[in-house]
């Protein structure tokens, strides 16, 4: 993966898979096996917890479900339905460890021959760790797994336990130092020497930062000792439940679950993509194209081959079951258009033809001093909807605009008898032209989103010629000149880093 090369998401289709693929889940496990398979273990959907195996078979494009024998302590054959856990594979063997079922914290361990489809419960082999689940946990070259934090039913934890698959016998790590904070829903990926942990949830709420573990290799002789780091470049925002995804140079993270400070009670579900370049040790935005999946929490993203897998995860609301690809530019099916955009082939057919027509607009618009052309230079790519789709409330009919300007005046009483609601209102616009976003309260997002989108309807729509520019046509912007937000219908559908955007976009057009 190239730091700056576009990748391309693309839905699954029928034609990637035979057999029988896993049905909707999150808190689930996937494991990679050899270099062509991936084990997916349990998960939940609807408060069903699962205890199943599917394999996808990347040589074969084949789904499966292998007949696993084996025998645990209470005469079942495999570890009990879960979600949660922590699972890593050493060779053939995936190890797995705690998760929940229902309320209950389990602590049991256990591990699947892939070479048989064997499973062992190892709960009987020395001392284990205690229960918890949303643990992390990572493998240390090709004999041991690291294992941090969780949460046990009462606390997040922030020890540090060793697995010797040899052996089997686990160890807490004995830290000295500085050690992060409780934790669970994070991230624990091992690069070369040193575990690197981001993000999850604890006593804070969930966080964003960055730690690194060394001490793991015995013949390094180190010290076992946390450092935090702090990198430059484009971070991604503080989550949980997110994926990273360690490739050649690069750790890609994916998805999660946050809160912001400020919009304390406002849930917001990840789809960006960033990568940590340990080269130029520094993060950075992955470019990507096409529709971008639906965001989620505790999915699963593989590696296999070239190619990411993304799988399962939850919303808030709904499980997911889909299955998406991340592929870079020069994989064959980077051009492929994603299912969702052909499902309704004459929709579609419109949709061709509005944008043929939005084009010749565009080219006889070109030489006239116009709002056409003027939105032609700004904007770099277009999709369409109907205007009359997005009703945007009038300004004298927005009483929650009207009640935030009448607040702001409220103890500049010297004046306050003496402006109109305008004037008001127009003090108002311009607060929030000169206001940091970390200040605008979640109250304030509704009336600032409309009056956005009121000033580009009446600076820029309501001038075009209806015999040059249809009603029926209208402007998306994907590009990153301005106007991404037009189409937004409800300020719920704005995530947390989208506020500095719109803050930006809504003081460029003021200073139009």
């Amino acid at each position: 993966m190239g730091g700056t090369e576009m990748h391309y998401w693309i839905r699954a289709s029928s034609s990637d898979f035979t057999g029988t693929h896993p049905h909707a889940r999150s808190g689930h496990s996937a494991v990679n096996i050899a270099k062509s398979k991936i084990v997916i273990f349990g998960g939940v959907v609807d408060k069903r917890f699962l205890n199943d195996i599917t394999v996808y078979d990347a040589d074969n494009k084949l789904w499966f479900q292998p007949e696993c024998s084996g025998s645990g302590s209470d005469g079942q054959v495999g570890p009990s339905p879960r979600a949660f856990h922590v699972a890593v594979t050493i060779d053939c063997h995936m190890f797995i460890f705690g998760g929940r079922s229902g309320a209950k914290r389990l602590g049991d361990f256990w591990v699947l021959d892939t070479d048989i489809w064997q499973w062992s419960e190892l709960t009987s082999f020395g001392d284990l760790p205690p229960a918890r689940d949303f643990a992390a946990a990572a493998p240390i070259g090709n004999q041991k797994i690291v294992m941090c934090g969780g949460w046990d039913g009462k606390k997040w934890l922030s020890d540090v336990y060793v697995l010797d698959t040899i052996s089997l016998e686990w160890t807490e790590l004995s830290i000295s130092g500085t050690v992060p904070p409780a934790r669970c829903g994070h991230t624990a990926t091992m690069v070369e020497k040193r575990l690197l942990v981001y993000g999850g949830r604890g006593s804070t709420g969930i966080v964003g930062d960055f730690w690194a573990l060394k001490g793991l290799i015995e013949e390094e002789n180190e010290t076992p000792g946390w450092t935090q780091l702090k990198l430059p470049g484009q971070a991604p925002s503080s989550r949980c439940g997110h994926s990273v995804t360690s490739r050649g140079h690069y750790l890609l993270l994916f998805g999660g679950h946050g809160t912001g400070g400020w919009l304390s009670r406002y849930d917001i579900y990840y789809n960006d993509c960033v990568i940590l370049d340990r080269v130029s040790v520094q993060w950075k935005r992955l470019p990507t194209s096409n529709e971008c999946p639906p965001a989620r929490a505790y999915h699963s993203l593989t590696l296999i081959g070239s190619r990411y897998l993304l799988f399962g995860g939850f919303d808030g609301k709904s499980t997911f079951g889909d299955f998406w690809w991340l592929v870079p530019e020069d994989d064959p099916i980077s051009k492929r258009l994603n299912p969702s955009l052909s499902k309704h082939p004459h929709e579609d057919k419109e949709v061709s033809t509005s944008d043929s027509t939005l084009q010749s607009v565009l080219k006889r618009s070109q030489e006239q001093d116009s709002a056409i052309s003027e939105l032609q230079r700004r904007i770099k790519s277009f999709s369409l909807f109907s205007i009359s789709e997005l009703q945007i409330l009038d300004e004298s009919n927005d009483k929650e605009l009207h009640d935030l300007a009448r607040k702001l005046m409220e103890g500049r009483e010297s004046t306050h008898d003496a402006i109109s609601l305008a004037q008001a209102v127009q003090m108002l616009r311009d607060h929030w032209k000169n206001a940091e976003s970390r200040i605008i309260e979640l109250r304030q997002l509704g009336p600032l989103l409309r009056d956005y989108q009121r000033l580009i309807k009446h600076r820029y729509l309501t001038n075009i010629s209806s015999d040059n520019y249809p009603a029926s046509l209208g402007f998306l912007s994907f590009g990153s000149s301005a106007y991404q937000f037009y189409h937004i219908k409800d300020a719920s559908q704005l995530r947390m880093d989208d506020i500095p955007k719109l803050l930006s976009e809504y003081r460029e057009i003021l200073g139009d």
